[in-house]
């Protein structure tokens, strides 16, 4: 069985669109998530070129480099962590997570994520959180308290400064101003 490693699937929608895409071009595949598609037959080069001609046009890519797989399977495991498993933000430190989930070394993933994106996992991290904090802020049905206690943040104070450093304005002033950024722009 062959698994194809795929950028920029950050959402359910992603996933979606990318089953889309299989079943009309006839591809079988088993249990699809952010990344990952493992597929039933192993596709000739030919049809991998096809699909990720496809996959491009619908904002998707076709990794087959095996340091980009271990970037994105790091950058899905973090976007899995803070936007549908928040629980486990107080169960496991992140590295932990990370390490658990691409099932290698957090140290030498740090290293590789690093020479490859060009910033550290940390940063990352701090980003994704702070879009997460974006959105909740924009849905308008939690307290600044709350999504800092969600996020696992250890005060108000510390998601407020994070907030601002990171956004250049409080998270009480982005209420009525703000716009945020797609997760695979990030």
């Amino acid at each position: 069985m062959q698994t194809l490693k795929i950028k920029n699937m950050v959402c359910d929608r992603c996933i979606m669109s990318v089953k889309q895409l299989l079943d009309t071009s006839g591809i079988a595949y088993g249990q699809i998530e952010l990344g990952r598609v493992p597929l039933k037959d192993k596709l000739s080069e030919k049809e991998q070129n096809n699909l990720a001609g496809k996959l491009e046009s619908l904002g998707f890519e076709l990794l087959l480099d095996k340091d980009y797989q271990y970037v994105e399977a790091v950058k899905n495991a973090v976007t899995k962590l803070i936007y549908q498993q928040e629980n486990a933000l107080k169960k496991y430190t992140i590295s932990a997570y990370i390490e658990e989930e691409v099932g290698k070394d957090y140290k030498w993933l740090s290293s590789l994520f690093s020479s490859k994106v060009g910033d550290t996992i940390e940063h990352f991290v701090i980003e994704q959180k702070i879009e997460r904090v974006k959105e909740l802020i924009t849905y308008d049905e939690m307290t600044i308290s709350e999504i800092s206690e969600s996020l696992h943040y250890s005060s108000v104070a510390h998601l407020s400064n994070q907030f601002k450093k990171i956004v250049g304005v409080t998270p009480s002033n982005y209420k009525t101003t703000g716009k945020r950024k797609q997760l695979d722009k990030i």
